[in-house]
């Protein structure tokens, strides 16, 4: 599958490195990188059948892992800051099958303003004798603008899965716990 792209061009302010950051031309420096984080209230996925939150009814649990990515300038106006996200899921004793449709976002911030997100919508395949699955979301490119006074570590990059209104608000209760 390509990779997943979107475009931004517009101004940013943050701080943190994206790890594995790296890329440049021949005698230059690797560029800086946004920070990336994973939206701890968006972190976790729990899906039941119904209204019951019982472990018999429960679908599918699901746990942003980790961020992988890199930076590589594309031209002296441009940062190009490819992420992929790793995710761990759980098929629950409810699940009806052996496939789970989810999604998760990227966003990039100004501060606390959001400038771009998008939805990436995934599908787990659970082999016959397994119920736990470990895997990645295809590459996510960024093209990020730059000046001389602007560098790429002026933006922000959050992750987290794509969840119901339900579904957040059951993940802040539990970490008010």
């Amino acid at each position: 599958m390509p990779a997943m792209r979107f475009s931004l061009w517009l101004g940013a302010a943050s701080v943190l490195a994206l790890a594995g950051c790296g890329g440049g031309t021949q005698d230059a420096f690797a560029p800086a990188c946004p920070g990336a984080a994973i939206v701890r209230d968006a972190a976790d996925l729990s899906r039941y059948r119904g209204d019951h939150r019982d472990l018999v009814d429960t679908v599918l649990e699901g746990r942003i892992t980790g961020l992988n990515g890199n930076c590589k300038r594309d031209g002296s106006d441009t940062v190009v800051t490819t992420i992929q996200v790793g995710i761990e899921l759980t098929r629950g004793p409810a699940a009806p099958g052996r496939q789970a449709d989810l999604a998760y976002f990227v966003a990039v911030l100004d501060g606390e303003r959001i400038l771009d997100k998008q939805v990436f919508p995934l599908r787990a395949e659970f082999p016959p004798n397994a119920d736990r699955l470990r895997l990645a979301g295809d590459d996510v490119e960024l093209r990020l603008p730059v000046q001389e006074n602007k560098t790429a570590a002026a933006y922000r990059i959050q992750v987290g899965f794509q969840l119901t209104p339900e579904e957040l608000e059951s993940n802040r209760q539990r970490s008010r716990r």
